[in-house]
């Protein structure tokens, strides 16, 4: 494959083609990169808070322009992408703030006349990064990673190229130096070479766990530092004394947002049968309340999955667990991309809905006998990305918390990113962190520093 073609998921028209880069030319990048790492390293932390500022000030000015795209791209409805871009200046903001103080030295008292932890930025990093969120997921790899001053790379998803070139045009735009940030525009194969060079530092990675795979045993193979952010099938509990009418829109929205391609999303609902027919019947009531349609119009909450083959991967989940005994609540209707809201009850713990990832909107409805079992069949998995408990008695969750071994656990919310918290997952949710002040330090040399007279 030497070419990459983008295609409109929701009209199936044909964006644009782009040529994938020869050898020489990504060779001529790697280059550009390590050169100019050489003098950002040195550059003033203030005046690197300077550019990433302007990054901000550019993400806010362009957030509908950005918006449309990734609209045309995957197929993200127009006001979710909009509050994406937004959310994307935030982070840049918040490290310009932050960062100085995060990357300050730590004086450590010993024997030594002095001694201290320096950190140091490693160099060239490269990202390679999903198209669900195709800014954010790019921003908050790239604003911490640059204000550490490395350099960084991205191989974006095929299918958001034009995302993936706008957001290097971007920090040229905001001021940034040329070879700071570059998207390649490179396949597969070349991904290997790419990693095994030695002016690559390491690699940050958000996408399927099948792909964290790979990336991984390719790093180790190379003696290459990787995070990585998996994919995730997180428990949504709601325990009997939840209270419905006060989160209900939450949890049905923590499954159906973005039309349900998130890691994050709520995928298992583990409710106590006491209070199981209710939340059914309100859980329904607001999912049949979502407007489906077209992402270009405000009004549009649940639009297309951003490929017809991605919703179809969807539907035969659904199948295999029909045919294992789920029933329909509501929904399990595809046109072309358009996978509808979809809700299935009497799910268990054999069916792929129960034990895989599935990236669409269906919210699989598991009844349990109480909040032990609910708590059991929370911890059922492979993953380990997040875990959500719906209760007024908030002191009693927060005693459960070490029960599940997940990277998050939200009480009475939807688990969502923030950039003052650590983000990642544990078990085949991947390993490392994004975000606040631990997500700075993955790219980092930890240096000690001992002076004695």
């Amino acid at each position: 494959m030497s070419t990459i073609t983008t295609i409109n998921p929701f009209t199936q028209e044909e964006l644009k083609t782009y040529n994938l880069i020869k050898d020489v030319d990504l060779k001529q990048k790697l280059n550009l990169a390590d050169k100019q790492f050489q003098s950002w390293k040195t550059t003033e932390i203030k005046d690197r808070s300077n550019l990433m500022s302007k990054a901000a000030e550019l993400l806010i000015e362009r957030k509908e322009t950005y918006a449309k795209l990734m609209t045309e791209e995957m197929g993200k409805p127009i006001t979710q992408g909009i509050a994406e871009i937004e959310k994307c200046a935030w982070v840049c903001d918040f490290y310009a703030k932050n960062a100085e103080d995060f990357l300050a030295d730590q004086l450590i008292e010993t024997d030594a006349e002095e001694s201290f932890i320096s950190y140091d930025p490693l160099g060239v990093i490269l990202a390679i990064m999903p198209w669900n969120y195709p800014f954010w997921q790019v921003m908050r790899f790239a604003a911490p990673t640059l204000m550490a001053g490395n350099t960084a790379l991205l191989k974006h998803a095929s299918t958001t190229t034009q995302c993936a070139l706008e957001i290097e045009k971007l920090f040229e735009d905001a001021g940034f130096p040329e070879g700071c940030f570059q998207t390649l525009l490179v396949s597969h194969d070349q991904i290997e070479t790419i990693i095994g060079n030695d002016i690559v530092k390491a690699v940050s990675l958000t996408g399927s766990e099948g792909a964290g795979r790979k990336i991984a045993e390719i790093a180790g193979k190379n003696l290459k530092k990787v995070v990585l952010e998996l994919g995730g099938n997180n428990a949504c509990i709601v325990l009997k004394d939840a209270d419905l009418d006060e989160h209900i829109d939450t949890m049905a929205w923590a499954r159906m947002q973005n039309a349900g391609q998130s890691c994050i999303a709520a995928k298992r609902f583990i409710v106590v049968e006491d209070i199981y027919d209710e939340f059914l019947t309100k859980f329904k009531a607001k999912v049949e309340s979502y407007v489906v349609g077209n992402p270009m119009e405000d009004k549009t909450e649940v639009a297309t999955m951003a490929s017809v083959s991605l919703a179809e991967e969807v539907e035969q989940q659904v199948k295999k667990s029909l045919d294992k005994g789920a029933k329909v609540v509501y929904g399990n209707k595809r046109e072309d991309a358009l996978y509808h809201p979809t809700i299935l009850e009497n799910v268990t713990a054999e069916m792929p809905v129960f034990k895989e990832e599935v990236f669409g909107p269906v919210a699989a409805i598991i009844k349990v006998k109480d909040e032990d079992e609910a708590y059991e069949t929370a911890s059922n998995s492979r993953f380990g990305l997040g875990s959500m408990v719906f209760t007024k008695n908030t002191d009693k969750a927060k005693k459960r918390i070490g029960e599940i071994a997940d990277g998050a656990f939200f009480i009475n919310e939807l688990v969502k990113s923030d950039p003052r918290l650590p983000f990642g997952g544990t078990k085949a949710s991947g390993y490392g962190r994004e975000l606040s002040k631990e997500g700075i330090m993955e790219f980092v040399n930890v240096k000690t520093v001992y002076s004695s007279k």
